[in-house]
């Protein structure tokens, strides 16, 4: 059955809670602010200009991505999950792929992100990408976070 990648909708709210939290309770932990903005990704992501993403295959969803905008001016690549079952099948990649041209066709000139050196093959898809690793600020929105990575458009 073939991948389908498609805009947020309200319905797919649940999807896009349940995919993050099991990723961050699989490889770290929830943190309160996670909680707050995935419980209500109409207001936290949506509403201040962003965009998420879902992978579907027939009526299942197997991954979700966002881009919010950041208060550098740019979009940060964000809250990439990917169900138990569906990793291990390049849905990542798909969804990185589809940002990238999303953000390009908008006229961004650089996308961005945080992540963790322990997610190793995260970090290996990143550099394939061409993200480069830049400095993380001191008051980086993420406590988990312990690496920052750029991609100029």
């Amino acid at each position: 059955m073939e991948l389908e990648i498609v805009p947020f909708q309200k319905e797919y709210s649940s999807h896009f809670y349940d995919l993050n939290i099991e990723w961050l309770e699989t490889y770290f932990y929830v943190e309160d602010f996670d909680r707050e903005v995935l419980s209500d990704p109409q207001q936290f992501i949506i509403d201040p200009g962003g965009h998420i993403f879902f992978v579907k295959q027939g009526e299942k969803i197997l991954g979700t991505v966002a881009l919010m905008p950041h208060i550098s001016g740019c979009l940060e690549l964000t809250k990439m999950a990917v169900h138990p079952s569906a990793r291990g099948k390049k849905i990542g990649q798909l969804l990185m792929q589809y940002c990238i041209d999303f953000a390009k066709e908008r006229g961004e000139t650089k996308l961005l992100l945080y992540s963790n050196t322990i997610l190793e093959n995260a970090i290996h898809i990143y550099r394939k990408y061409g993200f480069v690793e830049v400095p993380v600020e001191a008051n980086s929105p993420y406590k988990r976070s312990n690496i920052k990575m750029e991609l100029t458009l």
